[in-house]
Order: C-alpha cells, then structure tokens, then sequence
C-alpha cells in the first residue's frame, strides 16, 4: 500500500514526505516518552518523593511540547500534500483518459471512471491528511512503549511484545474480509450510477413506448444490488472491527494480570504496580483509536489500486518523433479490425482516396463505413494492416499532428453545456469572436440565433438540448469549418431532417468539403452520385470500387442498391382517413 501510495503523490511534494514522516516519527516519540514517565512520577508520588518526581515531570513536559509541535508540523505537511494530490490525480487521470482508444469507453468502463476520478481520489487524499497520524501512532507508540518498558519492567514489557504480533494478525484477516466486499461494493455502485443515467436519459423513449416500468424494473435491480453489496460490506466490517477490538480488550488484561502477579508475588511494590496499570492502558489506547479508523485505511487502499489500474490502462502509443503531413491523400492497406478480438467489422479492406477527391461509403447497416473513418482519425489503431495519411502510417503522427489534418462530423451530435459561440469554438479554441461567427454563417447557425432568446449568448444546455437534432448538426458543421482541416471524414445524416434543416446542412457541407479531401458515408443519392469514386462495403469488405456511372453498368450490388433506394425516394405518406403509403 505504502509504495502504490508515494507513486501518487506528486513528483513536487515528494520531497516533503521524509520531513513528514520525520514529524510523526518524533510525535510517536513524544507520546511515547510522555507514557513512559508516568511510572517513575506515580512512584516517587506515591512513597512521598516529591524531590525525585519533578525531573521527571520536566521531562514529561519536554516530551509533551515535542508532541504538540510535530504534530502541528504533520498537521500541516499532510494536508497540503494531500491537496496537491487531489489536484495532481484529477488532473493527471483526466490527461490520461484522453489518450485511451474509444474502444475503453463502454458502460461497463464509465461508471467506474467518474466514481474513481471524485470518490476514489478523495479517499486517496485523505490518507495522507487524516489517516497516516493515527495509524503510525496507534502502531509506533505502543511498540515504544514496549521497548522502553524493559527499563521499568521487562516481563511486562515482553507481555506487550508478544501480543503485537497477534493483533497483526488479526488486522490482516479483518483487511481481507473487507477489500474482497468493497470491492464488490464498489462494482454495484458504479453499475447503479449507469443506470440512474441511462433512466434519465432515455425518458424519451421509455414514456413514448409506455415502457417506463421496464426503466423502472432495471434501475430498481441495479439498486437492489447495491443495497445488497453494501449489505455485505457492513458485515464483512463487523466481525473484523469487533474482533480486533476484542484481541485489543484481551491484550489489556494480559497486562493487567501480569502486573497483578507480579505485585502479589512480591515483584513488584505497590507505587511501581500502579504506574504500571496506567501506562497498560495508555499502551492500548492508541490500539483502539488504530482499530477504529481500519475501515477508512482499507477503502483508501482498495481507492489507490482502482486509480493504479486507471492509469495503467495501455494509451494508444505515441510515436518519439514527429513527422510533417504532406498532401492530404488517404489509403487503406490491407486493414482488419474489430471492436471485439475475436469478431472483425473490417477485413481486408485496401482503399485509396486521392488528395482533393470525394469517395462515398455505401452498403448495408454494419458493413463498417462509420468505422472506417473512426480509423481513419485514429480513434482505433487497427489490428492489422495500415492507415495511410500523406503517404505515412497515422501511428507515425503525433496525435495533434494527425487531428489538425483532420475534422469528423458524425451523425451523433454532443454540445457542451454553454453558448453556441462556445461550442463552435471548439473546432479552434483560438479563433476570434469573428472568425466564430463567420464559420457559424457558412453552416447557416446565424439562422438558429436569430429565432433564440439570448442570441449568441443562448445556453444550449448539456448535451445541446435546447436545440434540435438538425440545429445541433448544424453547430457541429461549424465546428469542422472553423478547424480547416485539408481532410473531411463525414458521416452524412440528412435523410431524416425536415427540410429546411436539410437544405441549410447540405449548402454547409458543400462549403466544407470543397477543395478537400473527403471520405463520407453517403445517404443521399446526390451526394453518391457526384462523388469521385464509390466503394460499395458488406460484411467488412469492399466488394465494389468505382464511379457512379461505371458501377450502374457493372449490374452488380451497387446497381441493387441503387434501385432500392430511387424506389424508396418515391414513396410518400399521404394524410388520408384510410390506405397506406402511395407512390
């Protein structure tokens, strides 16, 4: 526990810890000499020496000081590193989250992250502000205070010494009981926190299905599950906590017998058997506080291995020295992936996109179009095969590098809580107020603030909710026209927008793709149709390659696809009191 916890402490407080230990060592010390003295004044007290008792009492009141010193020392050591290393873990699992492979991000992943970059690093915190005093003192002062003993008495000295290794041992059996349930604990919160949100988010559907009992059943079990971990948690805590107070108990009537032999055996006289019995019970004081506060040290320790096992989640790897882009072609070579290892959504794929052309991705749902070009950004590294951009593998640029030559627009939407300018400013944080607006013009966003309360200043509210699903599209064209980058990966989403969305979107999209190099999973028989070339995609593989003209003339899966879809575009809903759909 002690190595996993100094790796998290900040590389700048590291430096503070020998003269915090030092502090709680001397404090141990203190308090330690402050119970050894109590035998020597009870003594010369009690047979009537007031003369021999006041050395002691001045060595009582040296030891004390040096207590309450140090302890104002570690006081102060301890929580500032315990600040900086709240600040310095939030900061550093936050950085190391955004280099991990979307792959990681599942719902079995982000639960467990938010509880573990707020609580888990909370409880971590506080083990060096709260936890390490009373621990080091409930074992240090009682183990001193066994050692000095042998000047007073050493058969009770050797009584306290033997007993120390049996409440170890009862420490560490306590410490098992409780890390297996809370960790168990921990996984059924995190999987009640899924829920919750997915409960909130989803009321949409749940009310328009009349499906709210079934959100219901399923937010209830997760909770059920929680009460029930929690349930196990508490008695796992018991036995360990009530057993180690007992062994604690126990070991105090040891003493307690030992010195009553020894002063009814002659051993001792009376004066030495009372001082004895006070230092017996300030030797198990700090046992009991330690005892109370072992519930505290186990979660701080099951805290520190979830934030080890955070940050050694495998980055996608960097390379050492950067390489410049040249012209902004695209190819895929021989690439195979697959979201899971043992199932691919691509394989085999080898397709180039010539620097300055359109390429449209058409074919079935999960024939892996929208996954080309998350490889295409990086958002994977492929499992074989490579990812070309200007000629070099996307692995050989620098995560900054390859993003700038790139902007994605995907189907699914996310606006930041905040205004609109905000949002749009995202594509580049430095931009002006103007350069803003103008790249808002082009996407048609200017028409979106016209008709909204505040303007530019309206709060779009988490997730954009405040706008809809083609204003948000819109916002996010913005977004990718501002970045300018010289590649434009499109996942196009226009079929089901009204059509004043859908013409403001598609005058967008011609502005941001012009003179660029464009891959676009193709919805539109427009947007196919002119495209420079068209590669036709089932079960992960390109199975046609082509203009629109040529692949028509092949009468292959394209020509199919094609008829279906004019077919489809011919159909419409009409309002009638009875039929269905008419041509």
């Amino acid at each position: 526990m002690i190595r996993k916890l100094i790796a998290l402490v900040p590389p700048t407080d590291r430096r503070l810890l020998p003269r915090y230990l030092v502090s709680i060592l001397l404090h141990c010390l203190g308090q330690a000499v402050a119970f050894l003295t109590l035998a020597p004044i009870l003594g010369a007290v009690l047979r009537g020496d007031a003369a021999g008792a006041w050395p002691w009492i001045g060595v009582l009141a040296i030891a004390v000081a040096l207590a309450g010193v140090t302890y104002y020392l570690q006081s102060m050591i301890g929580f500032r590193i315990g600040l900086d290393m709240m600040q310095h873990l939030q900061t550093r699992l936050g950085d190391h989250v955004t280099t991990l492979p979307l792959g990681w991000f599942t719902p079995a992943t982000t639960g467990p992250l938010a509880r573990t970059i707020t609580g888990n690093v909370k409880d971590v915190m506080g083990v060096f502000a709260h936890l390490v005093m009373p621990v080091a003192t409930g074992v240090l002062v009682p183990v001193l205070v066994a050692v000095g003993m042998l000047a007073v008495d050493w058969r009770v000295s050797l009584a306290m010494v033997v007993s120390a290794p049996l409440l170890w041992l009862v420490s560490r059996w306590a410490n098992r009981l409780y890390g297996r349930a809370d960790r168990a604990a921990d996984a059924a919160a995190a999987e009640a926190n899924n829920r919750v949100v997915e409960f909130a988010q989803t009321q949409t559907v749940l009310r328009a299905f009349g499906a709210l009992d079934r959100g219901d059943v399923a937010l209830a079990g997760a909770l059920r599950a929680q009460r029930r971990a929690n349930r196990r948690l508490v008695w796992a805590t018991v036995p360990g906590t009530l057993v180690f107070a007992l062994a604690v108990e126990a070991a105090f009537v040891v003493l307690v017998y030992v010195v009553l032999s020894l002063a009814f055996g002659g051993s001792l006289d009376a004066a030495a058997a009372i001082a004895l019995f006070a230092i017996a019970s300030r030797f198990v004081e700090p046992l009991t506080h330690a005892a109370d506060m072992t519930n505290a040290v186990r979660g701080a320790t099951n805290s520190a291995e979830r934030i080890t096992a955070l940050l050694a989640e495998p980055s996608l790897p960097e390379p050492e020295t950067d390489v410049a882009p040249g012209a902004p072609a695209l190819r895929f070579d021989g690439v195979r992936f697959g979201y899971r290892p043992e199932q691919a959504v691509i394989e085999d794929v080898a397709l180039e996109v010539p620097a300055g052309t359109t390429t449209a991705l058409v074919g079935p749902s999960g024939s892996g179009k929208t996954t080309l070009l998350r490889l295409a950004a990086r958002f994977f590294d492929v499992d074989a095969g490579r990812v070309l951009i200007s000629g070099r593998d996307v692995r050989d640029y620098r995560a900054e590098t390859l993003l700038a030559q790139v902007s994605v627009v995907f189907q699914d939407v996310y606006l930041f809580e905040g205004t609109i300018l905000d949002n749009i400013r995202l594509g580049r944080p430095n931009a002006s107020d103007a350069a803003v607006r103008a790249a808002a013009a082009v996407a048609r966003v200017d028409e979106i603030v016209d008709r909204l309360p505040d303007g530019w200043d309206t709060q779009v509210g988490e997730g954009g909710t405040a706008l809809s699903g083609g204003e948000r599209q819109r916002v996010s064209i913005a977004r990718a026209i501002l970045k300018d980058a010289p590649i434009v990966l499109l996942d196009e989403a226009t079929s089901a927008l009204d059509p004043r969305n859908e013409a403001a979107i598609v005058r967008a999209l011609r502005e941001l793709t012009h003179g660029r190099t464009v891959v676009v999973v193709a919805h539109r028989l427009s947007t196919i149709r002119d495209a420079d070339q068209i590669a036709f995609l089932e079960g992960g593989r390109v199975v046609e390659l082509g203009d629109h003209e040529r692949l028509l003339a092949a009468g292959g899966r394209y020509a199919a696809f094609w008829a279906e879809r004019e077919h489809a575009v011919g159909w419409r809903l009409d309002a009638v009191a009875a039929g269905g759909p008419r041509r």
